[in-house]
């Protein structure tokens, strides 16, 4: 990959094509961004000038928000090329790394890969950007499917951090390499993962959301009074330690035992899996064991504490929730 500027194509200029490109060229880096669709001219050049006008709309915002000033909102635009598929050959025969954002169905995914193929070298990483389906489906569509892989992004894709890489067995190690580094250099943490459905974030989200409707569908609390409890309690602590982490604080046996109540008491879903069984028995509990889902033996545990407490202080300053001192006497 071009040490200094690489050549990026996204292709399909939908909402998650726009959020890359942003990504990119807010970053610093020129992409291409490429509309899939076959179109008229006057069809083309007002769909341009629509997906242009999002991208601007969205540097403005991050003007409006302080993270931008207006003459570098106007030199990230300038990073955008917008072509259409007859256009696109040349940008695509110079590509380091393709990212694919088109609607998710097989058919249209199919004659994108096939598409794309034909005209990036052998040496060009291939990245989907699907939430749907699993690498190893999609990396028979492409030729050379050891520079294939699935790079999840979550939205809005310019600000969130986390982008989830998912990997067939077929996909070259270095290739995976390659495209961490890149997503490094634009700000992005990516994590790796095997292919399997629901990749880490929708996987543990979709379970929480589901959790969280059942609650108003039972009658438990309101929606405002769970989402209330969800962004003061919930979202706070896992902003700053993971929830394998979390568990290694509390202990796995903690867990254990309350997931047994809340099994019997409320259903079967709630049951621990067998890991957590087996840390217990194990002597694995965390962090008061030196051992959890994480090693702690050779941590200065005093010191690690300090600095997750020091970053959940942070975001309680952030958020307003800082507990204050006699707070209680100046609201007599």
């Amino acid at each position: 990959m071009n040490a200094v500027l690489p050549h990026v194509s996204v292709v399909g200029a939908g909402r998650m094509g726009e959020g890359i490109a942003l990504a990119f060229i807010h970053a610093g880096l020129p992409v291409t961004l490429i509309d899939i669709k076959d179109r008229a001219e006057d069809e083309r050049h007002g769909y341009f000038e629509r997906v242009r006008d999002n991208i601007r709309s969205e540097l403005q915002m991050l003007v409006r928000l302080g993270m931008l000033q207006t003459d570098q909102a106007d030199i990230a635009i300038s990073r955008l090329s917008l072509q259409s598929r007859s256009e696109a050959a040349e940008a695509l025969r110079l590509c380091d790394l393709v990212f694919e954002a088109v609607p998710e169905v097989v058919e249209v995914k199919q004659q994108t890969f096939a598409w794309v193929s034909e005209h990036v070298p052998a040496s060009t990483i291939i990245a989907s950007t699907t939430s749907t389906f699993l690498v190893t489906e999609l990396s028979e569509m492409v030729s050379e499917p050891q520079r294939f892989v699935n790079a999840h992004w979550l939205n809005p894709a310019y600000l969130m951090p986390l982008v989830e890489v998912s990997r067939s067995e077929a996909t070259c190690p270095q290739v995976v390499e390659r495209l961490l580094q890149l997503l490094k250099r634009i700000g992005k943490v990516p994590v790796v993962c095997n292919p399997v459905a629901g990749y880490i974030v929708p996987r543990i989200q979709a379970l929480a959301m589901n959790e969280a409707a059942r609650m108003v569908e039972e009658g438990v609390a309101s929606a405002e009074d769970i989402d209330t409890a969800v962004r003061v309690g919930f979202g706070l602590r896992f902003s700053v330690l993971g929830l394998l982490e979390f568990i290694d604080w509390g202990g796995g046996d903690i867990l254990y035992y309350a997931s047994r109540y809340l099994s019997g008491a409320l259903a079967p879903r709630f049951e621990s899996p067998q890991v957590i069984a087996d840390n217990m028995q194990n002597g694995r509990n965390g962090l008061r064991d030196g051992q959890g889902f994480y090693d702690y033996h050779d941590l200065d545990v005093d010191a690690y504490k300090q600095q997750r407490l020091g970053a959940f202080v942070r975001q309680l300053a952030v958020s307003g929730l800082t507990p204050a001192f006699e707070g209680a006497l100046r609201q007599a």
